[in-house]
């Protein structure tokens, strides 16, 4: 086809006579076909134009990277101490602490009680049915609660705790046969407080008459060598009481008397060849909340009474008894030199009166074996 001619569609709609825009414009076939085309790069698109980023010197890279981490260095440092902080005043009462007291020694007095004349002897059965050793509990059963009412600043409970502290020593330290026979001490030391442990161990290990290293102020202790229990069930009796002391500080007294039936440790054994010894032990307890709370206690005075010994016998070791027919001897107790120096030392003996057979009547009052009301009355005459 040659010549011009209009499209398909008809002439384009331009105002009459007018001429269209891009008509001068005419591409033919081979100059369509001789057309590159080429798309170009971004950084060929961008030119010469600046970055939008631009890239640091390398060394200040490296100035700026040391400054960010001494940055969280200090940032974790402040967070550590703010936190110690914290925890320092969360732990930290607002009002004053009172003082740590510390436990005071435990003060002795061993009065050794001498019979007026032979021992009576026999079977432990029929020794324990004089009076008034008959009306005596076996063994702990003796060691009876007073009713407890809660004091200003020490609860039912509290009480109740050192209550049941200061029985278990007095069960440990008069009933335990293996204590009684000077075996074992673990089970009366442990529930001393820590500060008087050490004068417990140099009373056991050296013993002395001065007050306050006597062991039988401590516990009940026997020569094995010399004599054992003829019936394991000790006769006891007595009381206990309390008493709050001090806003931090309870006290419990305990006063009991204790009946051994012992005989021989050697030799062939005949069922008549028992004897009672008595002690008397009159103990005073005391409690803070940290001895209530780990069930220990401070052992502040012990007045022991015990006997029949000679009031020649060194009972601050172990008890001396007197068995079955045995006798005092006619020594009285240790002499004491008032002009000595250093520190003085006890001299006291008391006399211990029978006990009743069981068709005898019944002693008078001033006898030990009549439990710690009767025998109030009667201190050992030194």
């Amino acid at each position: 086809m040659t010549g011009r001619s209009e499209p398909p569609d008809g002439a384009p709609e331009n105002p009459a006579g007018g001429e269209d825009e891009y008509r001068s414009l005419v591409f033919d076939e081979s100059f369509v076909q001789a057309a590159r085309m080429q798309e170009f790069s971004a950084r060929e698109r961008m030119g010469e134009h600046a970055r939008a980023v631009r890239a640091l010197p390398d060394a200040q890279v490296s100035v700026r990277s040391g400054g960010g981490s001494r940055a969280a260095i200090t940032l974790v440092v402040l967070i550590a101490l703010a936190f110690a902080v914290a925890v320092y005043i969360g732990f930290r009462s607002p009002y004053p602490q009172p003082a740590a007291r510390r436990a005071e020694p435990l003060r002795t007095t061993v009065v050794p009680l001498a019979p007026r004349g032979a021992v009576p002897g026999g079977s432990p059965e029929r020794l324990y049915r004089a009076e008034p050793v008959s009306g005596f509990r076996v063994g702990a059963a003796g060691i009876t609660y007073p009713a407890v009412e809660r004091t200003q600043n020490f609860s039912d409970s509290q009480i109740t705790a050192a209550l049941a502290t200061a029985k278990d020593y007095l069960v440990e330290s008069s009933l335990n046969p293996d204590v009684l026979s000077g075996s074992v001490r673990r089970p009366v030391e442990h529930l001393l407080d820590p500060d008087q442990r050490p004068q417990f161990e140099q009373s056991l290990s050296r013993p002395a008459d001065d007050g306050t290293h006597a062991a039988t102020g401590w516990l009940v202790r026997f020569d094995p060598e010399r004599v054992e229990l003829a019936d394991p069930r000790i006769r006891v009796q007595g009381t206990l009481r309390y008493e709050e002391e001090a806003p931090g500080a309870l006290g419990v007294v305990s006063d009991h008397t204790f009946t051994y039936a012992l005989r021989p440790a050697d030799g062939p054994h005949r069922d008549d060849d028992a004897s009672l010894f008595t002690v008397r032990r009159e103990l005073h307890f005391r409690f803070d909340r940290e001895d209530l709370r780990l069930h220990r206690l401070e052992v502040r005075t012990a007045h022991v009474q015990a006997g029949p010994q000679s009031c020649s016998a060194d009972a601050t070791g172990m008890f001396r008894p007197l068995l079955a027919g045995e006798r005092a001897d006619a020594r009285g107790p240790a002499a004491t030199d008032p002009y000595a120096t250093g520190r003085p030392a006890a001299a006291l003996c008391g006399t211990l009166q029978a006990v009743s057979s069981p068709t005898a009547p019944t002693t008078s009052p001033g006898s030990p074996h009549q439990g710690p009301a009767a025998d109030r009355t009667s201190r050992p005459r030194p």
